[in-house]
């Protein structure tokens, strides 16, 4: 399993799809994974530390959690078949529970919780950019930083 850091999300075109791009700690691949608007706008909010009037699905689990004192270990991504993703959601207890890895990623950010993604995950879906295509991936970030949750579309998730 390699650590993981979510870049942020953005929006492909021209289809018109979310996706959430990892990066592996200490390597140089990252990790695209198509993701909905739902879950887009989830994503988003957690890393911009936005905090909606009533709490959104993720926000409620994390809350559930903390109210029945589990702990979150660690999200791993752990297969991909047929073009979809897999995720696991470790709790401290040993529990493991299957999860979109969209919405294990919300729960992580949330939760403070490391991202983990399998070898053969990365060996297959996992783009690597060496260092002279670094501005490339700042440019990104920079985009990720001028968009807002609200240009994902609404969610009544």
């Amino acid at each position: 399993m390699n650590e993981l850091d979510v870049v942020g999300v953005r929006v492909e075109m021209p289809s018109n799809q979310p996706i959430v791009l990892l990066r592996e700690v200490g390597g140089d691949r990252y990790l695209p994974i198509w993701i909905g608007p739902g879950e887009a706008t989830a994503i988003a909010f957690a890393q911009q530390g936005m905090t909606p009037a009533r709490p959104l699905t993720h926000d409620l689990f994390k809350d559930v959690l903390d109210a029945v004192g589990q702990q979150l270990a660690e999200v791993r991504i752990t297969d991909l078949r047929e073009g979809v993703f897999y995720a696991e959601l470790v709790f401290a207890s040993g529990v493991e529970v299957s999860a979109r890895p969209s919405d294990a990623i919300a729960l992580a950010l949330r939760t403070g919780t490391p991202i983990y993604g399998s070898d053969g995950v990365l060996d297959d879906a996992g783009i690597a950019i060496p260092d002279e295509q670094e501005d490339e991936v700042e440019k990104f970030r920079e985009f990720l930083d001028q968009i807002s949750p609200e240009d994902f579309g609404s969610s009544n998730q």
